[in-house]
């Protein structure tokens, strides 16, 4: 179905904001008072069970060797980027291109398919796996969040989802991609959108927050 109304089989149900919905008067002073008592008491923060993987002397290492390694690397050593996120855990298949300005946090929590890129800028804030299939496409200035918090507490807990994004995906420059969110193969995401939830296969998405708006359709490779 092409359009932006899709079937719910395929997304769930976006409500539009309600004109009506009350707005607090221009005489609350609250409105503006960034003297209010905050809500949050971050002394008292908490990650909960969030583990990092590894020890503190391994990690602080790796952080090392990205911040002084990677960006003396010039685009040609692919190589050499690609061995040292192998050493340090993480799982990439053949072929797998890493640029030097590439950021990833946890690479024991990372896996990425056969011939996938990763663009300049991009990083992958993997506090949970991040997985990436084959042939996909993590363009420029991209941002991969596995982390959050609950706006609830007070102590601002951590919170933490796994991210995937399917075979033959691309998300373009300057993305945002969320905890928990599935990007669904041979998926496109356009640039500097917002994804917040699930994207089905084969779509072409886009927007804030990122949705639907009609099929991938690949042109005939048969050779006249």
């Amino acid at each position: 179905m092409v359009g932006d109304r899709l079937p719910c089989c395929m997304t769930r149900e976006f409500h539009p904001v309600s004109k009506s919905l009350p707005c607090p008067p221009d005489s609350d002073p609250s409105i503006l008072a960034p003297d209010a008592t905050p809500m949050v008491n971050l002394s008292t923060y908490r990650t909960g069970s969030f583990q990092r993987g590894r020890p503190g002397w391994v990690v602080m290492l790796w952080w090392l060797v990205q911040a002084i390694a990677f960006p003396l690397t010039p685009h040609p050593c692919n190589g050499l980027r690609v061995a040292l996120l192998r050493l340090f855990g993480a799982r990439l298949g053949q072929g797998v291109v890493i640029r030097p300005t590439a950021r990833i946090t946890f690479p024991w929590r990372v896996a990425i398919g056969d011939h996938s890129w990763i663009g300049d800028h991009v990083v992958l804030y993997s506090l949970d796996p991040i997985h990436i299939g084959c042939h996909c496409v993590i363009s420029q200035r991209s941002y991969l969040c596995t982390g959050s918090h609950d706006v609830a507490s007070s102590q601002f807990d951590l919170q933490t989802a796994s991210i995937t994004v399917g075979n033959g995906a691309w998300i373009a420059t300057d993305c945002f991609i969320a905890a928990g969110v599935t990007i669904g193969a041979n998926a496109v995401v356009g640039v500097r959108s917002t994804v917040l939830s699930s994207l089905p296969n084969q779509w072409i998405c886009w927007g804030t927050p990122c949705r639907p708006h009609h099929p991938r359709i690949m042109q005939s490779q048969d050779a006249s």
